[in-house]
């Protein structure tokens, strides 16, 4: 089994085949390494993809982040941070396959922006952008295996439909990893820091997380939120329940998670006409 998963780490990380945009990202990253950089310097790296800039903007203006005013990149990176925009640039062309080929599945990725950004917010927690955006990010293994592993993912739709199994237990049954993990090597290879990729690989496992186990729990409850809402499609059938280490580590109550599940409903409205606007244009 180990040997069918370390071959389909090296299908998966075959950056050849991924839909990564190098040129301008290993621009970005070296210049986030230098301390010398300035915001303007990497703004004008990503000003250089016209394309690129207009969806970076579009992502910083959605219900997810909730700025409504961001109108230039330098100013998306001072707003929302380099590592940010960063991984807004990277996702950007996954994010439109989502958006032409599963729009459910692009419109649970950004409930679950909205979700983890509202109840950060509601915590009082520092950095609430990169918790959305790990949000934002956290399926982004399931667009991946989908792109990669076409007929092994007939064969866990299969399972989940027949067997009523989570999407998980079906990729572990199918691939010896899930859509968590494979996200987490994905966020490695472009370099994205550990704050956005933990909660990416372990937003199923939230006791597998020892670094940024805050973030982590609160992209998973998110995850929870926006399947017991409904809304858009994650691919499972049934809601899972809030792991207990999540609930403890942010030291909820139920009075918090009922105002921000009504934070969330109001919310939705927006983030479904954000959608259909993207998918529109």
């Amino acid at each position: 089994m180990d040997d069918k998963r370390s071959e389909l780490k090296k299908i998966i990380m075959d950056t050849k085949t991924l839909p990564t945009l190098p040129g301008v990202i290993n621009k970005l990253n070296s210049l986030s390494d230098n301390d010398k950089a300035s915001v303007q310097e990497m703004a004008k790296v990503v000003t250089s993809d016209q394309v690129l800039s207009a969806r970076i903007l579009r992502l910083a203006n959605s219900p997810s982040y909730g700025f409504y005013r961001v109108s230039t990149i330098s100013n998306a990176m001072i707003l929302l941070g380099v590592n940010v925009v960063k991984s807004l640039a990277l996702s950007s062309s996954i994010f439109e396959i989502m958006e032409k080929n599963s729009v459910g599945l692009w419109e649970h990725s950004l409930g679950v922006g909205v979700a983890a950004n509202l109840l950060a917010r509601r915590l009082k927690l520092p950095e609430c952008e990169e918790i959305a955006t790990a949000a934002l990010l956290h399926d982004i293994g399931k667009v991946i295996v989908s792109i990669k592993c076409n007929e092994a993912e007939k064969e866990i739709l299969k399972l989940v439909r027949d067997r009523g199994f989570y999407i998980r237990e079906a990729e572990r049954e199918v691939l010896d990893t899930d859509h968590a993990e494979v996200g987490g090597w994905l966020a490695k290879s472009w370099f994205l820091p550990d704050k956005l990729s933990e909660p990416v690989a372990f937003h199923h496992d939230v006791v597998k997380s020892e670094n940024h186990r805050i973030k982590t729990s609160v992209v998973h409850i998110a995850d929870v939120l926006i399947k017991a809402s409904g809304f858009g499609n994650s691919g499972d059938c049934h809601v899972p329940k809030i792991q207990q280490v999540a609930w403890d580590t942010l030291k909820l109550n139920e009075q918090v998670l009922s105002d921000v599940v009504d934070e969330i409903e109001d919310k939705l409205v927006e983030v479904k006409n954000f959608s259909l606007e993207m998918i529109g244009s």
